[in-house]
């Protein structure tokens, strides 16, 4: 028999709450997937190298900088000089010490944040180097250059 009695109750689940919820763990990783790729600025061109491993994941803090050909680093979309790449380097350096400051650790010897250099492969070593070696005058000690693994 497959009439119901005219009493019986039915129990329909709301799902409003769970819409919701997925809802925002949708935004939640669009926005994380985003960020993360912010750092990496598409013109720059890397050069190849058949030896190119990926950079070791570690707890260390990053700071990228993207080299365009004529040496200039792109930092927010703009192409910055030498001069105001060295305040930017020095500034990032500045941000790494309060960083360990306020996580309570030591500020001896260099920085623990690795400076990941994406330069483009027909960049001049020269200018390349002066960025370089400004980093390493802010207190930064670990490097990484990124390189594509083939054609």
């Amino acid at each position: 028999m497959s009439a119901s009695m005219p009493g019986d109750i039915k129990a329909e689940p709301n799902l409003t709450p769970l819409l919701d919820i997925v809802f925002q763990l949708i935004t939640f990783f669009m926005l994380l997937i985003n960020f993360s790729q912010a750092n990496y600025d598409q013109k720059v061109r890397l050069p190849v190298a058949g030896s190119a491993m990926p950079v070791e994941d570690s707890a260390d803090d990053r700071f990228v900088m993207n080299i365009d050909t004529q040496g200039r680093l792109l930092y927010n979309g703009q192409a910055l000089d030498t001069g105001a790449a060295i305040k930017i380097i020095n500034q990032q350096a500045r941000l790494a010490r309060l960083n360990l400051r306020a996580a309570g650790k030591p500020s001896t010897g260099g920085l623990p944040t690795t400076v990941i250099i994406r330069a483009d492969k027909n960049t001049q070593f020269r200018k390349l180097n002066a960025l370089v070696t400004a980093c390493q005058k802010s207190g930064f000690s670990k490097f990484g250059l990124k390189a594509m693994s083939g054609p």
